[in-house]
């Protein structure tokens, strides 16, 4: 035994901005420690302490899956016997195929997301089995992140963000609905040099996070009034002839939107959005001193059926105000163009007719599970990448579907969780510590690649070779099925030469490509791709897919109770890590006058539930939620309520936010229930 530690490279590849550099110690095969590293200057060596405390029991706990599994007892039950690859492959094959025989290959529907964010494991081999296999696809950027998307898109483009190192540049920083703390740690450290050198910073809110109460102005607002509380900012800095006239040429439909915001000026803040009335005048002052604003919009802003609305009217704040062209103005995010790909790395070059491809909407995917009345049913569910039962809206419709005995479900996963319990054949996943990815980052424009620094654990294996070998069983032909994961990774990203290396497969693990110079001036003439040309503050596309031109402020109707929200956990990313606090009881946030009136105090155990469901919570009374606002972080297990179901039981897939049919997460009404010993 060498108890001797050795120091090795690599990347965190879960859904984060950040993307961190880390450094794992390993003794024996075995990780036993997670640091950051300072190969990426963005993450500079700082990690979140969930990424340093769970990883070692992700990689080898009791939960890791480690030899393919069919299962012998009823669904959801747990009971399954190990058997060998080849076996859990033919079971896999002939299901498939007497499902393509009888209904077509449309019946079979790959579910997967965000699990890793590595190119290969995240989409390569897999998207090139189910093109060729002709199965039902999915449209995944609704569950999450595509609502902020096209909403950025539809008024800048693709042209990329501001690179976050400017940040130490800007007069005024806007935090909106992102909670940076948990999930942009490293954006932290940039803010506290620019406060340093004099910069504001405001965050607006529901829930007063860490970074909140460290702002010099915190906006309390009420979930999805956000719009409103934007609409009206724009229109009294209008008023105040802060908006340089000159950059309503740049703008297309800016003059309309300016007289379209006008109608919200006489906006009471207070009774609509729950934000003070001195708070809002001291943010008007600052947005009206700034010559350089830097702006970050969190997934949290989206999560409700006005969320495109309120992206769009927030980031017309830099858009008209500020300096254009001046280092620290800009909006941070969006770096996804920086990354150039041809996607020839997950694509075949013979596929199924296209316009035969049959699409649905992943937020609605339990609904589709369950209609079996349909011509073309789904028979067969592939999950990776993914857990549904503990990240989807109405967690109980999932698992009534994951459920049926009619549908054929395959699930492959580094851990036991609570979807792969309803799976028929489970196949056990590597962790991105046991095979070669490259990683582009959504938080910042560097490319990083990593290999692995431990064997691969039990017989599990990388998602490229997991589908290599079901697709050789499919007798797929296909040269791309031969490629190796260095030639995707060469295919992966266009690598200019400038850069030093041929291909993304040859950049070493002590370094990054920088895509974007840190000197960039947000939406210059270059990057600025719109089909006008110009800043789209009034969008046709959008009007055309929804009727919505311009952001415009619905009503949410309330049902009763209180509105919940469901951010960021300081221990999941998402679901990742979830089997390290399956146990542990969640916490249910409220504030201390509705603790008053539901008799309520700290550490007193209730049942939240509305007619979707009921979850099992420990009560944590404080002001950090306002009055009528009930917080419980998203990414639990099943096994942390009693009642075998958690916060996202309580939320209807039904609701959709006004742009990209995105699931509003926050429009839910719930109650409480005091539970008496």
């Amino acid at each position: 035994m060498n108890n001797k530690a050795r120091e090795l490279l690599s990347v965190c590849p879960l859904d984060c901005p950040d993307t961190c550099s880390l450094k794992v110690s390993v003794i024996d095969d075995q990780i036993v420690k997670v640091r950051g590293s300072t190969v990426n200057p963005i993450t500079g060596g700082g990690i979140c302490k969930k990424v340093a405390k769970y990883y070692p029991d992700f990689v080898h706990g009791k939960d890791r899956l480690k030899t393919p599994l069919l299962r012998v007892g009823p669904k959801g039950s747990g009971q399954y016997q190990e058997v060998s690859w080849q076996r859990a492959i033919d079971k896999i094959h002939q299901q498939f195929s007497e499902i393509i025989s009888k209904k077509g290959a449309k019946s079979i529907l790959p579910l997967n997301y965000a699990g890793p964010h590595g190119k290969l494991a995240g989409g390569s081999m897999d998207c090139r089995f189910f093109a060729a296999l002709g199965a039902t696809d999915l449209n995944r950027s609704p569950l999450c992140g595509g609502v902020r998307s096209l909403a950025y898109r539809s008024m800048f483009g693709s042209a990329p963000g501001m690179p976050p190192e400017q940040v130490v540049y800007s007069e005024l920083i806007i935090i909106w609905g992102s909670n940076i703390t948990v999930s942009n740690l490293h954006l932290m450290r940039l803010i506290n040099q620019a406060r340093k050198k004099g910069a504001k910073l405001v965050v607006i809110d529901p829930r007063k996070t860490q970074i909140a109460q460290k702002a010099d102005v915190y906006l309390q607002v009420k979930p999805g009034t956000d719009v409103l509380l934007a609409m009206k900012l724009m229109a009294c800095l209008d008023t105040q002839g802060v908006i340089d006239q000159s950059r309503l040429a740049q703008g297309r439909g800016a003059q309309i939107y300016l007289d379209h915001a006008k109608k919200y000026i006489d906006l009471d803040v207070q009774k609509k959005c729950n934000v003070n009335t001195a708070d809002f005048e001291e943010l008007l002052a600052l947005c009206c001193s700034a010559n350089s604003i830097a702006l970050t919009t969190g997934v949290g802003l989206e999560r409700t059926r006005n969320g495109g609305a309120a992206i769009r009217a927030a980031l017309a704040i830099p858009a008209l105000i500020g300096k254009l062209g001046n280092k620290g103005h800009g909006v941070l995010g969006s770096y996804g163009s920086l990354f150039t790909s041809n996607n020839k790395y997950r694509q075949l070059e013979t596929t199924k007719d296209n316009a035969q491809l049959r699409v649905f909407n992943i937020v609605d995917v339990a609904n589709h599970l369950l209609d079996r009345d349909c011509e073309q049913s789904i028979d067969a569910v592939f999950i990776y990448n993914h857990n549904p039962v503990a990240t989807h809206p109405d967690q109980n419709k999932m698992r009534r579907a994951l459920a049926q005995q009619e549908l054929f479900v395959v699930g492959c996963d580094v851990q036991m969780n609570d979807s792969m319990s309803y799976a028929d054949v489970i196949l056990p996943a590597s962790t991105h510590f046991e095979h070669d990815d490259v990683y582009s980052a959504y938080g910042h424009g560097y490319l990083q690649r990593a290999e692995p620094v431990i064997s691969r654990v039990g017989e599990s294996l990388p998602n490229t070779e997991i589908f290599r070998r079901l697709a050789k069983r499919f007798g797929f032909d296909h040269s791309e099925f031969c490629q190796t994961d260095d030639e995707l990774m060469a295919q992966a990203f266009e690598i200019d030469k400038s850069y030093g290396v041929a291909s993304a497969a040859q950049l070493k693990t002590d370094t990054v490509l920088a895509m974007q110079t840190t000197d960039y001036r947000w939406l210059s003439a270059e990057t600025l791709n719109t089909p006008s040309g110009l800043i789209e503050f009034y969008s046709d596309q959008l009007h055309s897919d929804y009727n919505a031109a311009l952001p415009e402020y619905k009503e949410i109707e309330c049902s009763g109770g209180y509105i919940l929200i469901s951010p960021a956990s300081n221990d999941r990313i998402n679901a990742t890590f979830g089997a390290s606090t399956k146990t542990e009881r969640e916490l249910l946030e409220i504030n201390p006058v509705d603790a008053q009136a539901e008799n309520v105090g700290d550490g007193e155990t209730v049942f939240v539930f509305n007619d979707l469901g009921e979850v099992e919570l420990t009560v944590s009374v404080t002001s950090d939620v306002a009055a009528g606002v009930l917080c419980v972080t998203k990414g639990a297990w099943c096994a942390s309520s009693l009642t075998g179901q958690t916060v996202n039981a309580l939320i209807s897939n039904l609701s959709k936010t006004d742009i990209a049919d995105g699931a509003a997460y926050y429009d839910t009404f719930v109650k409480i229930k005091k539970i008496v010993n």
